[in-house]
């Protein structure tokens, strides 16, 4: 299987900030949820746009607003957790730096790692985070592994 690009995941300061933002540069940023730091737009392409303020400080217990880090996860669908865990284990084994092992976050099962810029790469068993080649629609809800 052909791994895909399905989400560029912002870890922003302020999200109506953010929101307001990507609307003047011209995307359909829906509202966020009621009670829910994350908002997601799907772009033509397939990928996903989703601005949040909570991912990173939940889910990985060494990170900090960046002054020199990342605000940013780019997430990979690989499959089945067993791809989550086997590519997580091919790319520690090659020397790659883990920031979370393959865990079952409060929505789907993903597991982080850097890649050689120090760009974070999620790798995720996520169904929602799967790019359909043949559906354009605009996602207008966060995927699960989003905090509730």
């Amino acid at each position: 299987m052909e791994i895909q690009l399905s989400m560029l995941i912002l870890e922003v300061r302020d999200l109506s900030t953010s929101i307001a933002f990507y609307r003047d540069l011209g995307l359909d940023v829906p509202d966020p949820p009621p009670g829910r730091p994350v908002v997601i737009h799907r772009m033509g392409s397939g990928v996903s746009l989703l601005l949040t303020t909570s991912f990173a400080a939940t889910y990985d217990p060494a990170w900090s607003r960046p002054t020199g880090g990342y605000q940013q996860l780019l997430e990979f669908y690989v499959g089945e957790d067993a791809a989550v865990d086997q590519r997580w284990a091919d790319l520690v084994a090659a020397g790659h730096p883990s920031r979370m092992p393959p865990t079952q976050t409060a929505g789907p099962y993903a597991a982080m790692v850097d890649d050689p810029d120090g760009n974070v790469v999620l790798l995720t068993s996520d169904e929602s985070a799967r790019v359909d080649p043949d559906d354009t629609r605009l996602a207008r809800s966060a995927p699960a592994f989003v905090e509730r």
